[in-house]
């Protein structure tokens, strides 16, 4: 197994105020999974005051292969793309390159006269006029009416699974800038600043960093981000040399117990990405993202090199959204730029404190950073679909309940 170009240090929990022994509920909470065959395998890691405390593998990165997990093995991170994104823009807006009230369609025209879906109360619909235009913060904060084709029973949806989905799976010539425009011609599901609604507009903004920079996102990403952070294994797709690195994503098998369904021998992450997904396209390591987290944490600053003002940091970390939070229900969640906020801890029903920051992808990988505590927690595995396992909340739990200071 390749060893990792960047090794990390641990100290002991009860130097940075945890309980090592504590800590130990994270092993035999994560251990349940494997024994009931739930999941394959993780990483968990938890740093505080800057030190890692707590990195420990369990489980198979790939167990046809007979693979146990490495501390260097990469893993397919989906949507914890966005806050690296979003990082990213918040970076351009500090140079003045663009604000967060600019039109899109200052950087991209093709969003200039935007049309919004409105039912009939039957099986028709009407286009309307958008009332105004798409925001840069509409966009950071998934409020622009755009949506990503997730929603069986909506029309829009469907248009997005068919005129996006279908196109990025099959067309041999799409990349970043077509997709966008694709998305440009497809209604909104809501008038702009209406409503949270998730959706492609991370996707747009890796567009909008193309357009301001004058540089592919892979190429931004790694000038800007990837190299100053530290942050090597983290890329659009896996080079060969790290092929023995990469993960096997696993889903539910008929009849109970899991089955491959993406192998690390013959996955798509292998071969240069045509379609540099910002909103879900990157891989990564934990100690790749560990660094990034700890920038967040640390306001822009890891080590000697900044990539954002404390202030742009502190903007970034409050909820962006009116009314009641990110989803209907859920009112102690908000959202910033880049993650979701917690509004409200007594509400959410599980420990942790306000003004946390953080955010999952759809293989089930999470991160979170708790301003108050100076406290990371970050979790890799490759299990699909996301979040119907209680796997990161059970994390989290063991974390907190291990703080002693």
């Amino acid at each position: 197994m390749p060893t990792s170009t960047h090794p990390i240090h641990l100290v002991t929990p009860e130097s940075v105020g945890l309980s090592s022994e504590r800590l130990g509920r994270i092993r035999r909470a994560m251990q349940g999974y494997l024994e009931r065959g739930e999941l394959a395998g993780m990483i968990t890691l938890v740093a505080r005051h800057g030190q890692v405390c707590h990195l420990e593998t369990q489980g198979w990165s790939d167990r046809e292969a007979n693979r146990l997990m490495e501390h260097e093995d990469i893993f397919r991170i989906y949507s914890m793309t966005k806050p690296i994104t979003s990082v990213g823009v918040m970076m351009l807006i500090e140079e003045g390159r663009l604000r967060l009230t600019d039109p899109l369609a200052s950087f991209i025209p093709a969003f200039k006269e935007m049309k919004v879906y409105q039912p009939r109360g039957n099986a028709d619909y009407d286009l309307v006029p958008a009332r105004r235009a798409i925001t840069i913060h509409d966009l950071l904060t998934h409020t622009a009416g755009l949506s990503y084709g997730f929603d069986e029973h909506s029309v829009v949806d469907e248009m997005y699974r068919k005129h996006i989905w279908e196109r990025i799976d099959k067309d041999p010539e799409m990349n970043l800038e077509k997709a966008v425009n694709e998305v440009a011609k497809l209604p909104l599901a809501n008038q702009p600043g209406e409503v949270f609604r998730y959706s492609f507009s991370i996707d747009v903004l890796g567009r909008v960093i193309e357009v301001i920079s004058g540089k592919p996102l892979d190429a931004f990403f790694k000038e800007r981000i990837f190299e100053p952070l530290g942050m090597p294994d983290t890329d659009f797709y896996v080079p060969p040399e790290k092929h023995a690195r990469l993960t096997t994503v696993y889903t539910p098998a008929e009849g109970g117990g899991l089955k491959p369904s993406d192998k690390a021998a013959d996955s798509p992450y292998l071969k240069p990405a045509r379609v540099l997904s910002g909103g879900g396209g990157l891989v990564s390591t934990v100690a790749d993202y560990t660094h990034f987290a700890q920038m967040i944490l640390n306001k822009g600053q890891l080590g000697s090199e900044r990539l954002l003002g404390r202030k742009t940091v502190e903007l970034m970390l409050l909820n962006q959204l009116d009314g009641d939070g990110r989803r209907p229900g859920e009112p102690w969640t908000g959202f910033g730029y880049g993650g979701s906020v917690l509004r409200d801890v007594a509400l959410s029903r599980e420990p942790g404190s306000v003004g946390e920051w953080g955010w999952g992808g759809a293989a089930n990988t999470w991160f979170w950073v708790d301003p108050v505590e100076d406290l990371i927690g970050v979790i890799m595995l490759q299990y699909m679909p996301a979040f119907t396992l209680r796997v990161t909340n059970n994390f989290k739990t063991a974390v907190y309940q291990a703080l002693i200071d």
